[in-house]
């Protein structure tokens, strides 16, 4: 059978047929879901952010006098609207859906599918996302890399336009400032405006380079879902019944994710700032390589690694089925 391989199409627990397919489709079969899915992202965010530029519709959320303010395109545009469902509901707690998701496909899974290593590729992403977006000894990496791109701790004064820069320390604790409670850091104030006037604001990262959290944190939680779904397509037998609605509710939380991608590339951040928080993914994809390595000899990433397809049937060597 030169050119050819034979694969196993299982219908159920006893019957099964054969079907003979070139060599050629079959790589196409084999092709890992998460490399399909990192191809995905990697078009839907080149697509979004070269319209974003085209079209100008992308907001620098670097620069602190328009950060602040709605996106200029927010009254027509819904999704340039940060108070969308998508945004507050979903996107903002983006690894709690990731992690409940989780957990309804590994509780869902068969006995032999729950292995102490998906937790620990779990354990891996969620200190990520800890360590990248709330805390990693002190600030969090991505404010630190804020700062050291030449960010500065500021307060948008709020109906004047002005920004006062404040101490950066103000920005790491996320204190609310006033005239009322720090009137020192606010002596340039008019002081009718201060007195006339009650407001606090909470000072934010701006001018430094702002890595796409958002980015970051989807691509890594489409990635990882992805990677616990294929678990369950390389089980051969048939799924059972919460088997099939976890596996359901992680692919349309994948498709979610997906979305909130093409919007975000759309309407958020600069392209260079897109492009570093699609690539930041890379560290915990290679931290979780180095803790799972003994235990996944194929590991190239915790994320995107190969995976034997189990509709192929070896055409040589010994067979485990037969006597």
């Amino acid at each position: 059978m030169n050119g050819h391989v034979v694969l196993r199409k299982r219908l159920g627990p006893a019957t099964s047929s054969l079907y003979f397919l070139p060599s050629s489709v079959m790589s196409t079969i084999t092709l890992s879901p998460v490399r399909v899915a990192l191809g995905t992202i990697s078009v839907v965010l080149s697509v979004g952010t070269l319209y974003s530029v085209f079209n100008s519709t992308y907001l620098d959320t670097s620069n602190p006098l328009l950060a602040h303010l709605p996106h200029p395109l927010q009254s027509s545009d819904y999704f340039a609207n940060k108070s969308n469902p998508l945004n507050t509901v979903f996107i903002k707690k983006a690894w709690g859906w990731t992690s409940g998701a989780f957990a309804l496909l590994y509780a869902a899974s068969p006995a032999r599918l729950r292995s102490s290593n998906r937790l620990l590729q779990y354990v891996v992403v969620t200190l990520a996302w800890l360590a990248f977006t709330g805390w990693f000894f002190g600030p969090p990496l991505i404010e630190r890399v804020v700062v050291a791109s030449g960010g500065q701790c500021v307060v948008a004064v709020p109906g004047s336009g002005e920004v006062i820069d404040v101490p950066i320390e103000y920005c790491h604790t996320k204190s609310t400032l006033s005239p009322a409670t720090h009137p020192t850091l606010f002596t340039s104030l008019t002081t009718d405006f201060t007195t006339t006037t009650p407001w606090s604001a909470r000072p934010r990262l701006r001018r430094g380079h702002d890595v796409s959290g958002h980015i970051f944190l989807l691509t890594m939680s489409i990635l990882f879902l992805t990677d616990q779904i294929t678990h369950s397509l390389r089980h051969g037998a048939l799924w059972t019944a919460a088997h099939n609605l976890a596996v359901t509710a992680n692919t349309v939380l994948i498709g979610i994710w997906v979305f909130a991608t093409y919007t975000t590339a759309i309407y958020f951040h600069t392209p260079f700032e897109k492009l570093t928080g699609f690539r930041t993914f890379f560290f915990p994809c290679l931290t979780g390589t180095a803790l799972t390595r003994r235990s996944i000899p194929s590991s190239r990433c915790c994320c995107v690694r190969s995976y034997p397809n189990p509709l192929i049937k070896p055409t040589s060597g010994h067979n485990p089925g037969q006597a």
